[in-house]
């Protein structure tokens, strides 16, 4: 139960970082959240420990926890190396994945689709995580993975807001199905220029969301 609660105040923070309610470098008061959001500190620990494993804020021993947010060069920076990995992980995957790879796909793939028909946002970011991992673990290559993987992570938080904007769940799924169907057809080149639009089109949206908050 408190796990799923210091996950729901996780979240929340987030969002309160990306309404600019905390200023990068403004350190996370474990006292003051408890208050907050009428819970103990030990769900308000585990959300913080959540936020820092995300890369979203930073632990400094014997000092606390502090937002860490990436300026927008730095952001842009890391959704153009994001879109260039999962294009590489998309082109081995294309001549490397088995037919039980592309199953174990395509039914990430159906939870994405019935996430997106629930407009269950948290449960289709969950389902898209799987999907793009299923990827990653297709390209064969344990090294590339790795870095697909942690960057994947770094970027959990802004991948997963630019979902809240209108259309696009359905847009989303949309790039999936084309993404799936070019793995299908073994088609390495499609794969690849598709992958890199879909986590384009994520840094796109995400830039569009923030501007939104700004007005």
């Amino acid at each position: 139960m408190e796990i799923r609660r210091a996950d729901q105040i996780a979240n929340t923070l987030e969002q309160l970082v990306f309404a600019g309610e905390f200023r990068d470098g403004e350190r996370l008061d474990e006292v003051k959240l408890a208050e907050q959001f009428h819970v103990s500190r030990t769900p308000i620990r585990e959300a913080l420990q959540v936020l820092v494993a995300s890369g979203m804020a930073e632990q400094i021993p014997r000092r606390g926890v502090f937002i860490r947010q990436p300026g927008p060069v730095e952001l842009m920076e890391m959704f153009e190396a994001m879109a260039e990995i999962e294009a590489a992980c998309g082109r081995l995957a294309a001549s490397r994945m088995s037919d039980q790879d592309l199953d174990l796909l395509a039914a990430a793939n159906e939870g994405c689709q019935q996430a997106s028909q629930n407009s269950d946002r948290d449960l289709y970011y969950s389902e898209n995580e799987t999907f793009h991992q299923l990827i990653y673990r297709g390209a064969s290559n344990s090294y590339l993975e790795k870095q697909a993987l942690q960057l994947q992570n770094r970027l959990k938080a802004y991948r997963k807001i630019q979902l809240q904007l209108r259309g696009r769940l359905t847009q989303s799924m949309n790039e999936h199905s084309e993404i799936l169907r070019f793995l299908r057809e073994g088609d390495a080149d499609n794969t690849a220029k598709a992958l890199r639009d879909h986590v384009a089109i994520q840094g796109e949206k995400f830039h569009q969301l923030m501007a939104s908050f700004d007005r």
